[in-house]
């Protein structure tokens, strides 16, 4: 009896002692291992930002810390605490065992643990979001579950366009309003945080239209399955863009650390695995590659930019290597795109039709000056797949879909309204943040505080902190604004003030002697593959190690600080610092890190030269043509402000670059189109170069086809109304659906409006054919007015308020537009035959 009770303890003290692995595969474990240890021996100073090993933790824990630690991005090492890394891990591996998901540990692995999911904030919203949502899943399927968790994403976002800065999940449900990549990250965020594994699905650029698009895929029983981010449909596979993505050449998500799944890998890089998910949307076709030198030999580790044209510009969508025989291949939708190669500053290009070209040679050689080729950019056909959804079902999910619009909205009334006032905007601003503002306003009841708040991005006001408003409202001596690009703002002012020597202070603000202490200081760590998050001030002082973006953003915090005025050029991306202080274009100087110098650089003048026509009188510059710069063999886009050029701002041919405008010395190429209704553009590419203190002047070629309707302009189908005085505003788009339409706006009982509409009456059985939403918009005081032509107008007339800033110029003004706000007509003030003008526009649509 007493040998039996000896053996039960034994087995239960071996029991006891078992080693759960968070990695079963021993040779992926050893190779996390190894990833972890090079990272950590490739700078000292790493090591005291994770010492892992020098923590009580279980194997589990420990092996999943050094799975992330192996390869977060450097941002995400010297950013973030370990604590932060542990809290996460924890919670992933409770929700684990709480909700009985039965998910394949490559899937958890990749899918769930990942903090990150895109460029945003990190914050505890892993942690916020299970306590909210496990609740409302209990029980369900996991299919179900998905759809849950997308209506509960519903309740606290909806789409709202902004600047490219990611909000962290938080900071995003504080704001309510978002952008299609704001909606991804929080949506996949949400999801895994109840071990649904999730990704974010991204087209870089749409082939159709411009701009770009992200959505999510979420896995479940051994499939993956798309949705649209906060966008909750009543079944799996289906959102707004399944047309759309079957249009698309591209289609990828970032997989984080080294992934071996069985999708097609683009990129495997130091932090993540690109893989390319194209065929869950369109029809493919693969192409393979060749780059050769003039000679014809093969050219090894030769780059290969992807590129899509999209807002009138070469896009670089995707980026491989060659291999030892100059080879890479890519699988993308049927439709066109520019593939650009380049090493150690030689370059070449060719157009490639994927579906028609199996084999592409691309020659890469130095002087392309002068150079000019014209081409059809022809986008992939329509081959959109929809699931079946039943009126049940649609009406229950509508139903739910206005319930959750209600949750929000009443949210949203707690904020703060815009009185007018410069305060009261700021207030309104800030959404839910806005007593953070609020109270930083009244304890600093002055101009600086004002200015201060002023000089950073709308956005800003959602999620700036007072410890961030405070350091620099404090830092008297320094330059106020902390805001450089788009990068995460810290409070470093007071950190750089608490670790520099009052010698360092008097050394370091010469200019010059910055500049070569930061050389000579932080380590470049610029491996083209990996993730680039921007680090913190603080983080690259203490690392001594940055990428190039993250040291460029050190140096000017750091200039900034001691009172240098120091800044990223906003149209070349250059570091620069003024050597006056005066902010004149004169004194600004080009910092030069290679060198350790700096200097004033060397201008030209580009001149473009165009003829305007009654279609297009001025080309708008991102609508029409674009011009970048080619450094190193590779484009760089000059980034000029944008704006809607027919609405009269934004940089166009006529205000900027017909009499010219100084750009600096080098090669450049002169992109220029014209879309058309179908999608495709004839586009011409020209290159050049621009010479110290001369003129370059080139033709700008647009070339638009007599017998297809091309894009003129843009207008946001986002644009909110009213559809009676005393009404919430809805946007167009809630009310045409995705697709074309009509708008017009109308002055009461004026002409030409009403001349307006008595061609509208006259073409009534020919709009009624079509079928698309006219929408007539008018003045509160007009509406009655408008209304009492209903009945003789086309049934497909819809009626409404205008905002009032639309209401101005000549009237009527009368456009054909999409929801991806392209406008292929457009008429303002009197004109004869509106309703044939429209007809005869939409035949060639």
């Amino acid at each position: 009896m007493r040998k039996c009770l000896f053996a039960v303890m034994a087995m239960l003290l071996l029991a006891s002692c078992e080693v759960h692995h968070f990695i079963t595969d021993s040779s992926f474990r050893h190779q996390v291992e190894e990833d972890f240890g090079a990272r950590m021996a490739s700078n000292p100073n790493l090591k005291e930002f994770c010492p892992v090993d020098s923590l009580l933790l279980t194997t589990e824990e420990k092996e999943a810390l050094k799975f992330l630690y192996a390869y977060m991005p450097l941002a995400d090492l010297t950013d973030y605490p370990l604590s932060y890394y542990l809290d996460c891990v924890q919670s992933s591996f409770k929700t684990r065992e709480e909700m009985g998901w039965n998910v394949p540990e490559r899937i958890f692995r990749h899918f769930v643990l990942p903090i990150r999911v895109n460029n945003e904030k990190l914050d505890t919203a892993r942690m916020a979001f299970a306590r909210e949502i496990k609740p409302r899943i209990e029980g369900m399927s996991m299919k179900d579950a998905i759809l849950e968790v997308n209506h509960w994403c519903h309740e606290k976002l909806t789409y709202k366009p902004s600047d490219a800065r990611t909000l962290s999940p938080l900071a995003s449900a504080m704001s309510t309003l978002a952008r299609c990549g704001e909606e991804s990250t929080f949506t996949v965020t949400a999801l895994r945080s109840v071990g649904i594994p999730a990704r974010q699905v991204y087209t870089p650029r749409w082939a159709h239209t411009d701009d770009n698009h992200a959505w999510v895929e979420a896995w479940a029983d051994g499939e993956w399955y798309f949705m649209g981010a906060c966008e909750p449909e009543p079944v799996l596979n289906l959102g707004w863009f399944n047309a759309p993505a079957s249009r698309g050449m591209l289609m990828h998500t970032r997989v984080f650390g080294r992934y071996d799944g069985p999708e097609e890998k683009v990129m495997e890089g130091p932090n993540i695995t690109e893989i390319n998910l194209i065929d869950n949307y369109a029809k493919t076709a693969r192409a393979d590659f060749k780059v050769v030198r003039e000679d014809g030999s093969p050219v090894d580790s030769a780059l290969v930019d992807f590129k899509i044209y999209n807002y009138a510009e070469f896009y670089s969508a995707l980026s491989k290597f060659t291999d030892k025989e100059g080879r890479t291949f890519l699988t993308a939708g049927m439709g066109d795109m520019l593939a650009w190669a380049s090493k150690d500053g030689l370059y070449g290009w060719s157009k490639v039709s994927f579906g028609k070209d199996s084999l592409v040679t691309i020659v890469i050689s130095k002087d392309h000056s002068g150079e000019a080729e014209q081409m059809m950019i022809v986008p992939p056909p329509e081959t959109a797949n929809l699931p079946e959804v039943t009126e049940e079902q649609r009406k229950a999910n509508d139903i739910r879909f206005a319930q959750e619009d209600l949750i929000r909205k009443t949210y949203m009334a707690t904020f703060a309204k815009d009185d007018g006032t410069p305060e009261g905007r700021l207030l309104a601003k800030a959404a839910g943040n806005h007593e953070v503002i609020r109270k930083f306003l009244a304890d600093h009841p002055d101009q600086r505080a004002l200015e201060l708040l002023q000089s950073l991005s709308d956005k800003d006001m959602i999620d700036v902190t007072r410890e961030i408003l405070d350091d620099s409202y404090l830092s008297e001596e320094s330059i106020l604004c902390p805001r450089i690009e788009n990068e995460f703002l810290s409070p470093y002012k007071g950190f750089f003030k608490r670790v520099l020597s009052k010698d360092q202070k008097k050394a370091l603000s010469d200019p010059a002697t910055l500049v070569k202490w930061v050389n000579d200081n932080i380590e470049v760590f610029d491996d083209p593959k990996a993730t680039r998050i921007p680090m913190s001030p603080e983080g690259v002082w203490r690392a001594r190690m940055a990428d190039t973006r993250s040291r460029n953003l050190f140096f000017i915090s750091l200039a900034r600080t001691l009172g240098i005025d120091a800044r990223k050029d906003p149209v070349t991306g250059k570091v620069q610092y003024s050597s006056t202080g005066s902010g004149n274009a004169a004194d600004w100087r080009d910092v030069d890190f290679e060198s350790a110098s700096d200097a004033v650089a060397p201008t030209g003048i580009v001149r473009l030269d165009y003829e305007p026509t009654a279609a297009l009188g001025n080309p708008g510059y991102y609508s029409h043509f674009t011009i970048s710069k080619i450094a190193d063999g590779r484009t760089q886009v000059l980034s000029f402000d944008e704006g809607q050029v027919d609405m009269g701002g934004g940089v166009s041919w006529e205000n900027v670059f017909k009499k010219g405008t100084p750009v600096d010395t080098g090669e450049y190429i002169l992109v220029s189109g014209n879309r058309l209704s179908d999608g495709s553009v004839p586009v011409t590419m020209q290159h050049f170069t621009v010479k110290e203190g001369e003129t370059t002047s080139l033709d700008l070629t647009i070339t638009i086809p007599d017998n297809k309707l091309s894009v003129i302009g843009d207008f946001d189908a986002e644009t909110r109304y009213r559809v009676t005085a005393d009404s919430d505003p809805v946007s167009i788009l809630s009310t045409t659906g995705r697709g074309v339409y009509v708008v017009a706006f109308l002055t009461p009982r004026q002409e030409p409006s009403v001349h307006a509409i008595n061609d509208l009456i006259a073409s009534k059985d020919g709009l009624e054919k079509w079928g698309r939403p006219i929408m007539l918009l008018t003045t509160a005081e007009g509406l009655a007015w408008a209304k009492d032509y209903s009945d003789r107008l086309p049934s497909n007339v819809r009626f409404g308020i205008a905002p009032k800033e639309m209401m101005t110029g000549a009237m009527p003004r009368v456009m054909i537009a999409d929801t991806f706000n392209r406008v292929f007509f457009r008429t303002d003030g009197y004109t004869i035959g509106l309703g044939d003008q429209l007809l005869g526009a939409i035949a060639k649509l």
